[in-house]
């Protein structure tokens, strides 16, 4: 099943090194990357900055266009009653598909502020016990997945981070 998933962490470069390791983990094929966005957004910076890891060149082409447009709709549009509320309507139109809700597209919004980052993941047969044992202590917090509750139930207590 391919899942997607969203991980805050507390500082600029925590996803940078989440994403490290999860590559790390790819290459021992304890996970299969479809692909993958780490924003960053430094406290000091106006907007946070996004990078697509183009891991999956057959899929990558359509989460790379949904990152950019996610990323955008989220981050860069002016938080401004009605402007904010539609582009957040308009891009769940765009993500329901992929199991992504507006709530969730919401709390990413207000989740990812400065002094943080967050990684977005599609990802399909990760061994959770030893991807866990990887990103144990990481800070991190899931906040947007398309995963039932049960499932994410098991990632809780596999990584922590509720």
């Amino acid at each position: 099943m391919t899942t997607f998933t969203v991980w805050k962490f507390e500082d600029p470069d925590g996803a940078d090194r989440a994403a490290a390791v999860l590559k790390d983990a790819a290459a021992e094929r304890l996970v299969r990357i479809d692909d993958h966005a780490v924003v960053r957004w430094p406290v000091n910076a106006p907007r946070p900055t996004v990078e697509h890891g183009h891991d999956e060149t057959k899929h990558g082409a359509g989460w790379g266009a949904l990152w950019g447009l996610m990323v955008g709709t989220l981050f860069l549009v002016p938080v401004v009653g009605g402007v904010a509320g539609a582009a957040l309507g308009a891009i769940s139109k765009a993500t329901q598909d992929s199991g992504i809700t507006k709530e969730q597209l919401e709390k990413i919004r207000t989740e990812v502020t400065r002094g943080t980052s967050a990684l977005f993941l599609v990802t399909e047969h990760g061994d959770l016990d030893r991807l866990g044992e990887r990103f144990h202590g990481r800070n991190s917090t899931l906040i947007a997945t398309n995963l039932t509750e049960a499932e994410q139930e098991v990632l809780y207590e596999t990584f922590g981070g509720r």
